[in-house]
């Protein structure tokens, strides 16, 4: 059976092995690990991924992939739906354990599997996911580059992000125009200590007005508060900040604790 991906997923799927086997390694789940691969398109990483963990789960949201997975991987746990549906909870209460996560991200839906991802950290163990360089480097960068900004922020306050390796334009059909990176997020941060909707309105609020400092920035979050950025952050810009210095300010503003 031959198919093809609908264009409305964005999707370029992998034709190299050695780069398969690369992103298959990164996963480093011990052997029975609950291992989901999202949106396994028509399965080259699935094989080798399932070759490793026999019981792996897929989300996959295209119904003509979904058929060519349960017809040449009968052994495959395959669900049909939309990852960003997916609940994460109760999958892991299903399988009994922290889930492992790997996957080839569409690039126009990157940014909303990430923060599901995120959202989903007490129940994640490992996700290993490619995507566009320039959003990869993101999720590491460093205050006082450009790249740095609210996905840094957050990503790496939320999990432990690291950069893999880069991917070749070459190994995909078809041949996207960019090229793409695999990044490993580890979900071992510790509790912030601060309610986390609260420290994404900080940094959103931030970094919205990024050339701003953090006193005038902030405006909006301080006048309905009543409490003010201190004065060693006051006369700071975003992107001078380490992530944690976010979590400080989150604190000052709004007060109290979270998780």
């Amino acid at each position: 059976m031959s198919i093809r991906p609908k264009k409305s997923l964005g999707q370029n799927f992998l034709r190299d092995p050695n780069t398969i086997r690369k992103i298959a390694a990164s996963v480093e789940a011990p052997a029975g690990a609950p291992v989901v691969e999202i949106g396994p398109g028509t399965g080259a990483l699935t094989e080798e991924l399932l070759q490793r963990y026999p019981d792996l789960t897929a989300i996959e949201v295209d119904e003509r992939a979904v058929e060519h997975l349960r017809e040449t991987l009968p052994g495959l746990d395959v669900q049909h739906g939309d990852v960003l549906d997916t609940d994460w909870a109760s999958l892991a209460e299903e399988k009994g354990e922290k889930l492992w996560v790997v996957g080839n991200l569409p690039y126009y839906i990157t940014s909303p599997i990430l923060f599901s991802l995120l959202d989903a950290r007490r129940h994640l163990r490992r996700a290993v996911v490619m995507m566009q360089k320039e959003v990869a480097e993101r999720l590491v960068a460093v205050p006082h580059t450009k790249a740095y900004g609210i996905l840094s922020v957050q990503t790496q306050l939320l999990c432990r992000p690291t950069l893999l390796f880069d991917v070749s334009r070459h190994v995909f059909h078809p041949k996207p125009d960019v090229t793409s990176a695999v990044v490993a997020l580890d979900f071992d941060a510790p509790n912030l200590g601060v309610d986390v909707e609260q420290m994404r309105r900080t940094v959103r609020t931030a970094f919205n007005q990024r050339r701003k400092t953090l006193r005038n920035s902030l405006k909006p979050i301080t006048s309905e508060t009543g409490f003010h950025v201190p004065d060693y952050l006051a006369g700071q810009r975003p992107e001078s900040l380490e992530p944690a210095a976010f979590v400080s300010l989150t604190r000052a503003i709004f007060g109290g604790a979270g998780a």
